[in-house]
Order: structure tokens, then sequence, then C-alpha cells
């Protein structure tokens, strides 16, 4: 039943993407973001309304108090799977993600992140791509976003362990913004053998302030995300 669900689901995912390709063109054309993200805003709430509906698959939040800390802030993530990347655009609607540039070469899907608004980053230039990455976040976050970094920099499973990657101390440092640490258990649910049935949690642990020594700040974020994804990995199990 697991394969069966996971089948069914992706082929349903799959047609659900493809019929927002015609729009498109015509979203690019209008230049209009706010057009935009509502398109992507319904793409989101149908991939998980076949998520409840299919799959059996739904999502809490916990730690609702540290989830908006007042303005702008970056929002760092454990990365397990491809649902916290369609989830956010759910649950901070006007988030820009931090993700990696391949992404934008798949059909349709590509598009919608690239236009969500996304930051992508060619992880195979070096100090070009993170100054880009700076550059790129300063003026989202002066038009009031928030920043979303996976610092893993690629999907760690469950049990896993990996150390963050220097964009997020880069980001830290130069956009002077709280970061508001996110944990969650998708992995355990979204994964290699099938997409199985459960609830997701997520959890938003209190904020980071900003200014404090990037290093120390951040070494502490590290170890306060692996100490929840703990918990919540065997709250899933």
């Amino acid at each position: 039943m697991l394969r069966l669900r996971t089948k069914l689901f992706d082929g349903l995912f799959g047609l659900w993407t493809m019929c927002l390709g015609p729009c498109i063109p015509v979203l690019a054309w209008l230049q209009r973001p706010g057009l935009t993200r509502a398109a992507i805003r319904i793409w989101t709430n149908g991939a998980f309304a076949l998520m409840r509906l299919v799959l059996g698959l739904r999502y809490r939040e916990e730690g609702l108090e540290n989830k908006h800390p007042g303005g702008p802030c970056i929002y760092v993530c454990n990365h397990q799977s491809t649902w916290e990347t369609l989830a956010f655009n759910r649950l901070v609607p006007d988030i820009c993600m931090v993700a990696k540039h391949e992404l934008r070469r798949i059909p349709v899907f590509g598009w919608y992140l690239a236009n969500a608004p996304m930051i992508l980053v060619d992880r195979g230039a070096g100090g070009r791509a993170l100054a880009a990455m700076i550059t790129e976040a300063r003026r989202e976050a002066a038009k009031g976003r928030s920043i979303l970094i996976f610092p893993e920099g690629t999907r760690v499973g469950v049990e896993e362990r990996c150390k963050f990657q220097p964009g997020l101390i880069a980001l830290y440092r130069k956009l002077d913004l709280p970061v508001v640490p996110v944990a969650h258990n998708a992995g355990c649910f979204w994964r290699a053998d099938g997409k199985a049935a459960g609830t997701v949690t997520l959890s938003y642990l209190p904020a980071v302030p900003a200014g404090l020594p990037a290093a120390e700040a951040m070494a502490g974020v590290e170890a306060l995300l692996d100490a929840e994804k703990d918990r919540l990995a065997r709250s899933g199990a």
C-alpha cells in the first residue's frame, strides 16, 4: 500500500504541476510578483491537499510563539526531503528561499520555485556565489521578506549529521537579522522507499538575536537543531 499510495501521489502531483504550466507565459509577461506568489500558494495548497487525501500525511507546528519574531528574520531549517521546500511556501507565504541552482532546470516546478522568489546558488562558483547570495538576500530582506536557508547544503537522513555550510554565518553577519531555528521530522514519512501516512512535526525554536559573535551563535544554532531533530525523529519513528 505504501508504494501504491506513493505512485498515485507522485502521478497526481505531476499532473497538478503540469496543469499550472500554461500559467507561466502569462505570469512571466505580466511581471506581477504578487500574482506569481498567489499562483504558487494555489499550487502548494493543492500539493498539500493531495498529501492529506492520498497519503494521509499531515503536519503540525510547535513553538508558534517563536515563528514570527516581529519582523524579517533568517529561518534555519534542517533538510531531509522535498516536503520542507514545499511547506515553507505555505507556512511563510512571502519567504525567500536559498536553494541550489539545479532546481531551476525542473520543468514547471523549477519556474515556480525560482519565482517564489528564490535565491539560486551555483555551488560550483565558490566565493562569487556567496557574494551574490548576500546581495540578493539583502535586497529581499529590504522588502520585508524573511530568508530561509537549509545550512546542511543537501538532504541529510533522519539520524545523520552534517556540518553547516558557511552561507549561514555569512548571512547572519551581513544581514543583521535574528535567526529562527526550525527542526522537523519530514524524513520519517517522506522516505526513499515511499511516502508514509502520519503527521510531520515542525518545531520553531526561540530566536537568536542579531549582532552576536557569528561563529559562536551559529554553533549554538547547529547544536539546538541537532538536538531538536533527534527528539522529533524519536516521536516520528
